[in-house]
């Protein structure tokens, strides 16, 4: 539950960030008539990334019968290079999405073709969602049956709350501090991946393609890994209750890799750009009321 809540709250918050950033441009430049072609191509990348998580579903079958331990191993490790990739990225260039659209958009409008918005939108939600749908493939791998509608909970809980910090950001003129977000929801990424990459080797030895080892140690006296808490910290940060010696040495070598790839300190020139802002100190609300939002 409390991975799924991570992963949607922050690839729902990406794609309403987009979203908004596209809305507050359109209207900053007199063009609130296009925004049909936004709703339009936001409304079709969600239906596109919903058909990509049901022929997911669909296909997994025929591979279950390959083993499931194997292909169990597959999509963990598939699913921790894409959320070290994604995280990577989204540390390098957050900082310019907002100029990267607004030129885009910028084009658009100059030449009469602005509903080049709709692509941008359909592009944006349908990339979030489907790394969405392969993030909880991985996470599913993982889980155990009985834990599928806490996911399900916690998938529609992290939507819920993206949803409303991105209308709290660009109609409530709150503000939101996009560096931090991140680093808070990529520290979490971090964890969860590393109990992924953690769980893959404990697949490989049950294959045999590693030996097996004695748990380091076994806290299940205290708190099972089958619990309900117990499986909620497996799945956020990978705990586990009786972890064999090649478990703990895979968790923490990717944590401290990872940590290191998505946490050293930039270069001073990088350090010297400006924090990501967002001044929609130009537009108007629904209602004709002027007012400043600002993501710093």
């Amino acid at each position: 539950m409390g991975a799924t809540f991570v992963i949607t709250l922050r690839e729902a918050f990406e794609a309403a960030l987009l979203l908004g950033i596209v809305y507050s441009c359109l209207d900053r430049i007199g063009a609130r008539a296009s925004f049909h072609w936004v709703t339009l191509g936001a409304g079709l990348g969600l239906a596109a990334s919903l058909a990509m998580g049901v022929s997911v579903s669909v296909l997994s079958g025929p591979l279950v019968d390959l083993g499931p331990d194997v292909v169990g191993a597959a999509i963990m490790f598939f699913a921790v290079a894409l959320l070290t990739w994604h995280a990577w990225w989204m540390r390098q260039y957050a900082r310019t999405i907002r100029g990267d659209v607004e030129q885009r958009i910028g084009a658009a409008h100059a030449s009469q073709r602005i509903w080049i918005v709709g692509l941008i939108a359909f592009t944006g939600v349908f990339r979030e969602g489907a790394e969405t749908v392969l993030f909880l493939w991985g996470l599913m791998a993982e889980a155990t049956s009985a834990a599928g509608w806490g996911s399900v909970v916690g998938g529609l809980a992290g939507v819920a709350i993206a949803a409303g910090l991105g209308w709290a950001v660009f109609h409530g003129g709150r503000r939101v501090s996009l560096p931090r977000f991140f680093a808070g929801t990529t520290a979490l990424i971090l964890l969860l991946a590393a109990g992924l990459f953690s769980s893959g080797v404990g697949r490989l030895e049950g294959l045999g393609l590693l030996p097996m080892t004695d748990p380091v140690w076994d806290t299940s006296w205290l708190l099972s890994d089958q619990s309900g808490v117990g499986s909620i910290l497996t799945g956020l940060i990978g705990y586990r209750a009786r972890p064999s010696l090649f478990e703990v040495l895979a968790y923490w070598t990717y944590l401290l890799g990872a940590g290191t790839l998505l946490f050293r300190r930039r270069p001073a020139a990088q350090r010297r750009t400006p924090a990501a802002q967002i001044d929609l100190s130009g537009a108007a609300d629904p209602t004709g009321s002027r007012r400043s939002t600002r993501i710093i």
